[in-house]
């Protein structure tokens, strides 16, 4: 009686053991449906102990989770094969002019440009500390009004006004932005202060080192007043402190993720600041609020002691009221520390009274025919013409170039990677929006974005930037409306650099774009051009009545 019992035992696991490796095999089939793969019962059965062997590493990998700023050993280059990144710079003059003079009306110093700051400050017509002082003071009055201001660095910002007027009296002028201050989106660490990347999970997060981009402009003698809001953890404008407003409208938000950056220069509230870019965060903020923004070329800024949300895609870039105050702070932050991997050193060659009539340009037909007759995107192209600027008809490339969203690959893989250690500890469960369409459902969804997709997609990433520069070697400036088509993500894709500048107003009294894309590391050639029509147009000259006072 004993013996069957065992023979019975021994069937009724065998058949439990046939029904769950019978249940695995269909598992791994049905999985391999999620990654558009169709394998038969025999490779799923072969491929069982690949995959436990995979997750046995996996477990040994996770006993340390990687935190964000360990390095990612490859780094994109935007450039195409043989290309020579232009090193040969020559000595840019400031034209900083003598005679501004100080305004009868104090308010009015908070739209003044860098250059008649600098004016200002270089003629001893008022100190740094009187400056700093004055934006200061500016920040604490409409910062929350704005919920634009995550840190107020005012000890820090007196102690370098007092420096830099000392350095002045001395006769050591360092260049237009000694003295002058302005502020930094809260991702970028400086030492002593918080760096809260706009999320609770680190709002108390101290990071014991200085940023490149803020080590530059410490170089240069420049005041930092405050760390700026950002979405949270570079996403849209919404932070652990609230929405960041839109100047023009304080019952709507002004976009992201360069939230504070965008709204803070709008208001007066700083002459200039820095933000970032890895999908439209310089762009659309300066559209929703009508700064100009510049995206430099990829890599041409060291992202060193910054936020990763995206190796291959992060950029940094300034968030000012003109071009040329872009192209002055630009002209500090680009280069090299050498602890960024995928950045370089390039010359930026730009010349305020170069003839914009000898630059190519050019406009994105296919665009601009979508739009209505009437559109302010026509206006733009009747200026330059105006101004004796043949703007030739063009195919911007797009869908033919472009046909599947392989930005969302490699950005949702790569952000994922880079908050791993979130994820895998709950933590994510602390940050401000908990819906589909955020971060933490984003990177849960990335882990099944397989390995081999993630590289595929970076291969017709590499075809795709072959193609643009292919297009764009024939112009030095493409005029395209901001948002049409597949072009930003083209251009964020490809590391094209843009800039970005009001154009107009609409029924609503809110600010419209106009985009100028460039050749890779020629900022100069966009940003002469957006000067070129902001000297002809008053559009970036405009400010929201509420601050002006």
């Amino acid at each position: 009686m004993k013996k069957k019992f065992i023979v019975f035992l021994l069937f009724v696991n065998t058949a439990a053991l046939a029904q769950s490796h019978s249940d695995s095999l269909r598992f791994l089939q049905q999985t391999a449906t999620l990654f558009d793969l169709n394998f038969t019962e025999a490779e799923a059965d072969s491929l069982q102990g690949n995959i436990l062997l995979y997750k046995s590493i996996y477990s040994r990998m996770h006993k340390e989770l990687p935190k964000n700023d360990l390095a990612f050993p490859f780094a994109f280059n935007p450039a195409p094969y043989g290309y020579v990144v232009p090193t040969k710079q020559a000595k840019i003059v400031w034209d900083i002019p003598v005679s501004t003079a100080l305004p009868a009306n104090r308010n009015e110093l908070a739209f003044y440009s860098i250059m008649q700051l600098a004016s200002l400050v270089k003629n001893k017509k008022i100190s740094s500390v009187d400056l700093t002082r004055f934006f200061i003071d500016r920040l604490k009055k409409w910062g929350d009004t704005l919920q634009s201001v995550i840190t107020l660095t005012e000890d820090l910002a007196m102690q370098q006004a007092r420096d830099a007027d000392a350095e002045i009296k001395k006769g050591r002028y360092r260049g237009p932005l000694h003295g002058i201050p302005y502020g930094l989106k809260d991702l970028f660490a400086v030492k002593g202060y918080k760096t809260t990347w706009g999320t609770t999970p680190y709002k108390d997060q101290v990071i014991d080192e200085d940023s490149y981009v803020y080590t530059q402009l410490k170089n240069a003698g420049a005041v930092l007043c405050a760390k700026l809001s950002l979405g949270a953890l570079a996403y849209n404008n919404k932070w652990f402190g609230g929405e960041t407003k839109n100047p023009w409208n304080l019952q709507l938000g002004s976009s992201g993720s360069s939230a504070g950056s965008a709204s803070s220069v709008t208001a007066g509230l700083l002459p200039f600041t820095i933000g970032t870019e890895t999908l439209g965060s310089i762009i659309s903020p300066s559209t929703r609020c009508g700064a100009t923004g510049l995206r430099p070329t990829f890599g041409t800024v060291s992202r060193s002691g910054g936020m990763v949300l995206c190796w291959s895609l992060d950029k940094a870039g300034p968030i000012c009221r003109s071009a040329e105050d872009d192209a002055i702070v630009y002209s500090y932050i680009k280069g090299t520390d050498g602890k960024d991997a995928g950045s370089v050193d390039h010359a930026f060659n730009y010349n305020a009274k170069r003839d914009v009539k000898k630059l190519r340009f050019a406009y994105a037909e296919n665009y601009f025919k979508r739009l209505p007759k009437d559109a302010m995107e026509w206006g733009v192209l009747e200026t330059f013409k105006k101004m004796g600027v043949n703007v030739q008809p063009v195919i911007f490339p797009d869908s033919a170039v472009y046909p599947f969203n392989m930005v969302s690959i490699i950005l949702n893989a790569e952000s994922a990677a880079a908050f791993d250690e979130l994820t895998r500890t709950d933590r994510d469960s602390l940050i401000e929006r908990q819906d589909k369409d955020f971060w933490p459902n984003s990177f849960r969804a990335a882990r099944y974005i397989p390995a081999v997709e993630y590289i595929n997609a970076n291969r017709y990433r590499s075809r795709l930037s072959k193609q643009v520069q292919e297009f764009m070697k024939n112009y030095d400036v493409v005029i395209v409306p901001t948002f049409a088509g597949s072009q930003l993500s083209i251009t964020n894709l490809t590391g094209n650099p843009a800039v970005c500048m009001p154009m107009g107003f609409n029924q609503r009294g809110l600010p419209q774009s106009i985009t100028f894309i460039g050749n890779l590391y020629d900022e100069a050639s966009i940003l002469e051009a957006a000067k070129a029509y902001q000297d002809k147009t008053e559009h970036n000259k405009k400010h929201p009545e509420k601050f002006l006072k």
